[in-house]
C-alpha cells in the first residue's frame, strides 16, 4: 500500500509524484495510456498565459510563481536524466494588441518587464515578422519549453526513483470506497490502494468523480497545432498575434497554434484547422510559406470556468484530492499548482492562498 496514489500521468500528475517522492513518500502513478501523451504533450510550451493581464488573480498567483521555477526544473532534469527539456528564454513579441494600456498597467502592478517598442526594434528582434507593423508589445523574460522533452525527462526521473511505481496502460474503473473513505482505485489490472488518492486526470477527471456523486466543472476542449520544418534562425522567439502564435524550437522547427473547439472527446485533426493555422502562421512569419508542414495533431485541454483549476480535498470524502481544470495553462501553472496541493498534503505552509481553487 502506497502513501499516495495519483490518477493521471500528465505534467500535473508527474510533477506531483516527483514532489511527493522528493519529500520521502511512496507514490503509485496510474495512467490510462502512456504518461504525458495527452494534453501535456500536445501543448506549445509557452511558460505564461498568452495574455496574462486578461486573467484573474487566481491564475496570476499561480503563473507568477511557476514561471520562475522552469529554468531550475529544466536544469535539474537535464542533470539527472541527460534529457534536455530545451527551456528557452528569448522573450515574446505581441503584434496588434487592442488593450495595451491595460497590459502596461498590469505589468506595473506585478513588476513584470513589458514595454511598447517601435517598428525598428520589432524588426531588429524578429526580422522575418510580417511587414507593416508600427510596433509591438515586448515581454523579454518570457520562456518556452519543449513539451515532449519535458515529459520524457519527468518520466525518466520518476522511473529511477525507488519509491515511485508507474502503472501505464492501466484503465481506472472506479474508486475504492469504504464509507466516506477513499482507499485507492479499481483498475484493469486490479485494485491499487493508498492512504491518499489524487485525481489529476485532466479532461477525464469529471467522469471519475461523477461516479461518487461529485460534480467537477471540467470539460474537454480540443486544440489543434501544426509543425513547420523550418531552417534554424527563421524565427528566434515566440510571436503572438490575434490569439495565434508561432513558437521556435532549438532545431529550427516552428510550432503554430492553436484552435479552440468544443467537440467533446473528439481528437481527430481536420483540414479546416490545418488551413486556418497555416494562414495564421503566415500572417505572423510570411516566410513559413516556403516550409513544409511536417505534422498536425490535436489534444484535449481540461476546460474549466474562467480557466481556474480545482486544487485540494474533495468535500465529503476522506483521502481524496483533485488537481484538474487548468484549461490552456496546464504547463504554465504546473509547478505552482502541484506545489500548492503537495504543501497541503504534507502539512507545509501553502505557497498561495488555497481558497480560490477549492472544490465547493
Amino acid at each position: 500500500m502506497q502513501d499516495f496514489l495519483i490518477v493521471g500521468g500528465g505534467v500535473i500528475g508527474m510533477m506531483t509524484a516527483l514532489q511527493l517522492a522528493d519529500a520521502g513518500h511512496s507514490v503509485a502513478l496510474v495512467e490510462r495510456g502512456q504518461c504525458g501523451r495527452e494534453a501535456s504533450w500536445a501543448g506549445g510550451g509557452i511558460v505564461s498565459p498568452l495574455y496574462p493581464w486578461r486573467y484573474s488573480k487566481a491564475i496570476s498567483a499561480l503563473s507568477s510563481w511557476s514561471e520562475g521555477r522552469y529554468p531550475e526544473l529544466a536544469g535539474r532534469l537535464f542533470e539527472e536524466t541527460g534529457i534536455d527539456p530545451e527551456y528557452r528564454q528569448k522573450g515574446l513579441l505581441y503584434l496588434r494588441v487592442d488593450d495595451v494600456d491595460r497590459a502596461l498597467r498590469w505589468a506595473r502592478d506585478v513588476a513584470k518587464p513589458l514595454a511598447m517598442i517601435g517598428a525598428e526594434e520589432l524588426y531588429a528582434r524578429e526580422p522575418n515578422a510580417a511587414p507593416g507593423f508600427d510596433g509591438a508589445l515586448w515581454m523579454p523574460t518570457l520562456g518556452s519549453i519543449r513539451n515532449p522533452r519535458l515529459i520524457k525527462a519527468l518520466r525518466a526521473r520518476l522511473e529511477r526513483m525507488a519509491q515511485v511505481e508507474i502503472h501505464e496502460r492501466c484503465e481506472v474503473a472506479g474508486l475504492v470506497r469504504r464509507g466516506s473513505m477513499i482507499e485507492g482505485v479499481e483498475t484493469s489490472a486490479g485494485a491499487i490502494r493508498a492512504g491518499q488518492t489524487i485525481i489529476c486526470g485532466g479532461a477525464w477527471s469529471r467522469a471519475l468523480l461523477a461516479d461518487i456523486g461529485v460534480e467537477l466543472a471540467v470539460r474537454p476542449v480540443k486544440g489543434q497545432m501544426i509543425l513547420f520544418k523550418a531552417p534554424a534562425g527563421l524565427v528566434e522567439r515566440v510571436v503572438l498575434k490575434d490569439g495565434r502564435y508561432v513558437i521556435p524550437r532549438g532545431d529550427g522547427r516552428v510550432l503554430a497554434g492553436s484552435t479552440l473547439e468544443e467537440v467533446g472527446f473528439d481528437k481527430q485533426t481536420t483540414s479546416a484547422a490545418l488551413e486556418s493555422l497555416h494562414a495564421s502562421a503566415l500572417s505572423i512569419i510570411p516566410q513559413l510559406a516556403r516550409c513544409l508542414v511536417e505534422q498536425q495533431w490535436a489534444g484535449l485541454r481540461p476546460g474549466s470556468p474562467d480557466g481556474v483549476p480545482t486544487i485540494g480535498p474533495v468535500p465529503g470524502f476522506d483521502g481524496l484530492h483533485v488537481n484538474a481544470g487548468h484549461y490552456r495553462n496546464g504547463l504554465v501553472l504546473a509547478p505552482a499548482a502541484t506545489r500548492l496541493l503537495v504543501d497541503q498534503l504534507i502539512g507545509c505552509e501553502p505557497i498561495v492562498d488555497p481558497a480560490p481553487y477549492r472544490l465547493t
